[in-house]
């Protein structure tokens, strides 16, 4: 009976170069949009009460699934994105002075998060395809081999 594996069934493996090197810069982007959030909010270009701080919430939520590499995390991550995105481009085109330097920063580590992210998940389900095919043929092997004794 073929049943879907279980994480038990599966062994962990260690992440290769590829995977470690994109969730890093996909870390460093997070966390660089929030401190940028911050600072902008807070003391360098502050709009109201500071109350616009909270935005950066949603991706302080973020930090630890891509810190633990959830598949999960990385791909909400990646639509979330956008609205970050759409701030930083309206706010470069309507503002003037540091806010607009400002949001054309957001909009660069935008983009470079959401490529990371894009090249993260594209690498893990191309791996895991591979080595769910891998598995498959093993096991056809021991049961073609089972089938000859």
């Amino acid at each position: 009976m073929n049943s879907a594996p279980t994480p038990e069934d599966t062994p962990r493996q260690a992440p290769d170069a590829i995977v470690r090197s994109t969730r890093a810069a996909a870390l460093a982007a997070l966390l660089a949009l929030i401190a940028l959030g911050l600072a902008w909010e807070l003391w360098l270009a502050p709009t109201g009460s500071g109350t616009l701080a909270l935005k950066v919430v949603p991706l302080v939520l973020c930090v630890a699934g891509l810190w633990r590499h959830r598949m999960y995390t990385f791909r909400w991550l990646s639509l979330l994105i956008w609205l970050y995105f759409m701030e930083g481009v309206v706010r470069a085109t309507t503002e003037s002075g540091i806010s607009q330097a400002l949001a054309v920063v957001q909009t660069l580590l935008t983009i470079v998060l959401f490529t990371v992210s894009g090249i993260y998940i594209r690498w893990r389900l191309r791996k895991g395809a591979a080595m769910a095919a891998e598995k498959a043929a093993a096991e056809q092997k021991a049961q073609a081999g089972e089938a000859r004794a």
